[in-house]
């Protein structure tokens, strides 16, 4: 019996305008494997992508650019008019994308550890239980809402409507095991991001499991 190392995975969440793609790139930067499912459904309704047959004929060359990728803004305007597409699309990309990202955290053995980012962490059944410690970026709603109106122009109104959407602020913080606080300067997610870094691989180093 031989005993093999298992990649310790510390699912990374947080609101739209959180900055969890901040400090996801910090723990890239200190030699963390980042894996991003938000990357991964784009990959999958990019051009060529193995979402695309199944999103065409579920909704129709619509939902489809002129490149053969998905058109975001049709189908993102088609899941917020009716809940039924919305269930449509996420049985098609959602087991997709777990099957990847189960793929891309194997594969990551040999790294310190995995962050594992998942932005509907709290809404989706089952990523709380691919890991073993849950961070979430936190931010007071009213600075979520006024940094996502800078960086896409998207009215107060509109982003209201996303965050409705996601799982509320208190939901993401009672599922933490370790709440990155983002309500300040790049600076301070760093400071807090590489003190985790610390614990994760310490955390990460004493996992193993028998093969």
């Amino acid at each position: 019996m031989t005993l093999a190392r298992r990649p310790y995975v510390v699912g990374l969440t947080g609101g739209i305008g959180s900055g969890k793609s901040a400090a996801a790139s910090r723990f890239a930067e200190l030699g963390g494997a980042v894996i991003d499912t938000d990357l991964i459904a784009h990959q999958l309704t990019a051009v060529g992508g193995a979402a695309i047959a199944s999103l065409r004929t579920l909704f129709g060359d619509e939902v489809v650019g002129h490149d053969g990728a998905l058109d975001r803004n049709a189908m993102r305007a088609r899941v917020f008019a009716d809940p039924a597409a919305r269930q449509k699309l996420e049985g098609v990309l959602h087991p997709l994308i777990r099957a990847e990202s189960d793929a891309r955290v194997k594969a990551a053995g040999s790294a310190p550890y995995v962050i594992l980012v998942v932005p509907l962490l709290v809404e989706s059944a089952g990523y709380c239980g691919r890991c073993d410690r849950i961070a979430v970026v936190d931010v007071p709603e009213a600075l979520q809402v006024a940094r996502v109106m800078q960086r896409s122009g998207l009215s107060a109104q509109d982003v209201a409507a996303i965050m409705a959407a996601q799982a509320t602020r208190e939901q993401r913080r009672a599922v933490a095991d370790d709440l990155i606080d983002n309500s300040g300067d790049l600076a301070a997610l760093h400071t807090q991001v590489d003190a985790l870094d610390c614990r994760y691989r310490l955390q990460g180093s004493s996992v193993a499991r028998h093969s």
